[in-house]
């Protein structure tokens, strides 16, 4: 009995998509990355891990690791345009504000144009509208933008209370050690929604 049940189940796991976004494997697929003649074509779905891999096998996939930390490279040069940009802008001209104001206003910034930055990639490199890219953008990577920003700003929050000035050495190595954390920070969790649902076509 089990030997006649077992082929059933694999011929319909193996007909599940990897991945959930629209016409992926189709020539009129929104994205560039679902089609299959594009350059970008992120492959055909495949049989999803969610049952007969461990979940030590689950993490070992090298090929996904990779896509990850370029999705995730794509988000933190996003982030610390604006992050940096707001931070420098406020510490040179109102440099009066609470710490907690100006890292706010510094995450903020940081969101908007790391937004702006994956949806440029979306529109110039997968020829989504721009619209649609935007919504595309915040839709498949705010999460990871805003646990990127809280973990980068926790961590110089930390070791420098945000006033160290720009002209001293540890300024420097913390903000090294901050974007580290904030590329770290959201990694895992890149590397999942790739894995499990296929999301990182960018």
């Amino acid at each position: 009995m089990k030997n006649t049940i077992q082929p059933t189940l694999d011929e319909n796991l193996s007909d599940a998509p990897a991945c959930s976004m629209p016409g992926h494997g189709q020539e009129d697929a929104p994205s560039a990355c679902c089609r299959p003649s594009s350059p970008h074509f992120a492959g055909k779905n495949q049989k999803p891990t969610v049952q007969a891999e461990s979940r030590f096998e689950f993490w070992r996939d090298g090929r996904v690791w990779r896509i990850a930390a370029r999705n995730t490279l794509n988000c933190l040069i996003g982030c610390m345009i604006g992050d940096l940009a707001m931070i420098v802008y406020l510490q040179a001209n109102h440099p009066q504000l609470p710490m907690m104001i100006t890292m706010g206003l510094a995450m903020v910034a940081g969101l908007v144009t790391s937004i702006l930055f994956e949806s440029a990639i979306l529109h110039w490199r997968e020829s989504f509208r721009w619209w649609g890219a935007l919504k595309m953008a915040f839709s498949m990577s705010f999460l990871s933008m805003l646990g990127m920003e809280l973990a980068a700003n926790a961590t110089d929050f930390m070791l420098t209370g945000g006033r160290v000035p720009f002209s001293d050495p540890f300024y420097w190595t913390a903000l090294a050690i901050s974007v580290t954390a904030g590329f770290l920070a959201p990694l895992p969790y890149n590397y999942w929604k790739f894995k499990r649902h296929g999301q990182a076509c960018h």
